[in-house]
């Protein structure tokens, strides 16, 4: 399965009641296909604010989004969480749904050791036959998953990848020792260029809402050796990169979608809405780009 070197991690629309607003999430979905070139949406992720979300209405969204994305782009289901009878079952019905892949976060708050991280991951991705991206992120889940415990479950027939934010070091080591058909998706959309520079294959952004068509060049530069022109167009986007995560994901994200006439309405608690100076400096951030 090809999930493409950009996938946007889609922020959930929801409607002034704080439901889910189906109308507003075709618009999106159309405007991240069409406009900003994402090659794969990744469903239910935590800018999608999965937290949030009840399990029924998470497969609501893996059954729309598979519909309406009509084979434009591929669905990845966030399916991982802290309990692996429950990744297992939100797993099974996602597959049920039509999803063309998965994404597993590691276990949060309970925080494993790597032999239970490895039992977790594997015990998953037996029960479906779906392919498995890996989701380490030690900033959110307060556990990393070793290089050592990802490159030992790459060699899970159907683990084909992991979205990696516990630095380019760990990046390298994994690209090092793992076959050439297992991608590392940067998700760090901060230091993806040089995340792609040690062997990173694509990037899981966020930041592609607003500038995925510029990414999309500044990945096809690299890719086809415009080292010059790549940089210069990390340096531009750099600071959206950063803007971005001065608050709370997807607070500001969303924030800038509405600006630009995407209603996709605020967050849920426990999460809320920009101050007044935060949404100024938003405004002046998504004027460059």
């Amino acid at each position: 399965m090809e999930f493409g070197r950009l996938i946007t991690a889609m922020v959930t629309p929801f409607d002034e009641q704080g439901l889910i607003d189906w109308d507003q999430t075709k618009r999106l979905m159309d405007y991240l296909i069409e406009e900003q070139k994402t090659e794969s949406l990744v469903i239910c992720g935590t800018t999608g604010e999965s937290p949030t979300l009840s399990e029924a209405e998470k497969l609501e969204l893996f059954k729309f989004t598979v519909n309406y994305s009509r084979g434009r782009c591929k669905i990845i289901a966030g399916t991982g969480s802290n309990s692996t009878a429950h990744s297992i079952a939100l797993t099974e019905a996602a597959e049920k749904c039509g999803v063309d892949g998965i994404l597993l976060v590691a276990p949060y708050y309970n925080r494993p050791n790597q032999e239970g991280l490895y039992r977790h991951f594997k015990a998953i991705a037996q029960a479906t036959v779906l392919p498995v991206i890996l989701y380490n992120v030690p900033s959110r889940t307060a556990v990393s998953i070793s290089a050592e415990t990802t490159i030992a479950l790459s060699k899970i027939p159907n683990i084909i990848a992991t979205k990696e934010c516990a630095g380019l070091d760990q990046v390298a080591e994994i690209a090092a020792n793992t076959e050439d058909g297992f991608k590392i998706y940067s998700g760090d959309d901060s230091s993806f260029l040089p995340a792609l520079s040690v062997g990173a294959y694509g990037l899981i952004s966020v930041s592609s809402h607003i500038a995925g068509s510029k990414i999309k060049d500044m990945i096809d530069a690299f890719v086809n050796g415009d080292t010059t022109a790549s940089a210069k167009l990390h340096q531009h986007l750099l600071p959206l990169f950063k803007g971005l995560f001065k608050i709370p994901n997807p607070v500001a994200v969303k924030y800038a979608l509405v600006q630009r006439g995407l209603q996709v309405g605020s967050v849920r608690l426990p999460l809320v809405g920009p101050t007044d100076e935060e949404a100024k400096e938003i405004i002046e951030l998504i004027a460059k780009y």
